[in-house]
């Protein structure tokens, strides 16, 4: 419960945060109650800011690893196993999207138990 309750004022805080670093405040907020999750979909400059601020270290230090599921894009150069595990920091994840001139990221937080034991998923996006 402490992660979940953590998790919500971490997300709170990554949205404000974010949108005040690359001097906006785009930062669309998604809900999907039918999937048990809400997040945030940065522009690419929130998500520029994001991928070079410190808030990827703090998150881990909190939320493991194992508990942060990726979206890669097909075309990504992280390195990924057969069986979809992503080897790669969060940091990575978000810095690979915002290496892309129209690359950004959508991160949502999982309400306990709806997307098995992850807590925080992150998704790249670009054309």
């Amino acid at each position: 419960m402490r992660s979940a309750i953590f998790g919500v004022a971490l997300l709170t805080t990554l949205a404000g945060s974010v949108a005040a670093a690359a001097g906006a405040s785009a930062a669309a907020p998604v809900i999907q109650p039918d999937q048990g999750r809400a997040g945030v979909v940065l522009n690419h400059d929130e998500t520029d800011a994001l991928a070079d601020g410190p808030l990827p270290a703090l998150v881990t230090m909190v939320i493991p690893q194992n508990r942060i599921g990726a979206g890669l894009k097909p075309d990504t150069q992280l390195y990924h196993d057969e069986n979809g595990n992503v080897h790669a920091s969060l940091r990575q994840v978000i810095q690979e999207a915002a290496s892309h001139p129209d690359g950004n990221v959508a991160v949502f937080l999982d309400a306990p138990g709806s997307h098995g034991t992850r807590i925080l998923d992150v998704y790249q996006q670009w054309h």
